[in-house]
């Protein structure tokens, strides 16, 4: 059955990647379209989280954050799959760093930095486009897919713009490999976390929300810099990526400081553009100890 599906998948994503972004939005408005109105995909999580999230909100303006939500889904997935057949220059002008000296600055002390972005925006090509606008080697890290086949033909052609895609199960055994160099890690840290007893609580959009703990667990034991990585659209297919410090000098901060300033540069992103986050995953899924 694997196989078979990646069949299917591989013919698809031939017919993606050959046409051109123009077309390519008119095939994403359409998957919109059935997003939305046919499958009504985790409609019922969406609207309970942005209602849990924006209680001011009308009906009628929570339906219109609703409906720019699955525009932005459909381009997302179908911007996912052309990334196979972009060129380096079309990733690099498509997914621009703004200001990569930020970073850099850490890479020129001989330090390496945990850039931690989020499910906001196109994170699809974010997968290529730092290596591609930064002078050091990176590390993604993302959990393998089901498919073995899907998944291994995603990081070869992944791999080919200089990027490392590295098992989540991976992480540990990465950091302490490359502590003596400088390197970048690239960490998508908005997901709900599977261990409630690992996790740090924040205050995040108005609700006490469960957070990973890898990013500043890793950015604290090795005294890593950690940088938000900010991506907002600018048109269709065009984002700007805006970089931020959150800590310079993790080691000398508090448990739960580094994930809480992440939780507010999150914030401060969501509302720039709701519509633009991931409000299709149950991410209030947890619910904190009250003993703990």
């Amino acid at each position: 059955m694997n196989f078979f599906l990646s069949i299917i998948f591989l013919a698809f994503r031939f017919f993606i990647v050959i046409i051109p972004f123009w077309l390519l939005y008119f095939f994403s408005d359409i998957l919109r379209f059935f997003l939305e109105k046919v499958f009504k995909y985790r409609k019922d999580v969406i609207k309970q989280n942005l209602e849990l999230c924006f209680p001011e909100l009308s009906v009628k303006e929570i339906n219109k954050i609703l409906h720019l939500f699955y525009k932005n889904l459909a381009d997302i997935m179908m911007e996912g799959i052309k990334a196979f057949a972009m060129s380096d220059k079309q990733i690099i002008v498509r997914h621009k760093i703004t200001n990569p000296e930020v970073i850099e600055h850490f890479f020129k002390l001989n330090r390496s930095v945990i850039s931690v972005p989020c499910h906001y925006g196109n994170w699809e090509w974010g997968a290529s486009s730092p290596s591609l606008q930064l002078s050091k080697d990176m590390y993604v890290f993302y959990k393998p897919l089901s498919n073995k086949y899907v998944d291994r033909y995603i990081r070869n052609i992944r791999s080919k713009s200089g990027s490392e895609l590295v098992s989540i199960y991976n992480t540990a055994k990465v950091f302490e490999r490359n502590a003596d160099m400088a390197v970048g890690y690239v960490m998508v840290a908005d997901q709900s976390p599977s261990s409630q007893r690992r996790a740090y609580w924040v205050n995040f959009l108005g609700c006490e929300t469960a957070f990973l703990h890898g990013p500043e667990f890793y950015a604290r034991r090795y005294d890593i810099p950690i940088v938000f990585i900010d991506i907002q659209r600018v048109k269709r297919g065009y984002y700007e990526l805006t970089c931020s410090v959150i800590s310079d000098n993790p080691k000398n901060t508090a448990e739960g400081e580094i994930t809480t300033r992440y939780a507010q540069k999150l914030e401060e992103a969501i509302l720039i553009k709701p519509e633009n986050w991931l409000w299709s995953h149950r991410r209030w899924k947890l619910n904190r100890d009250p003993n703990k």
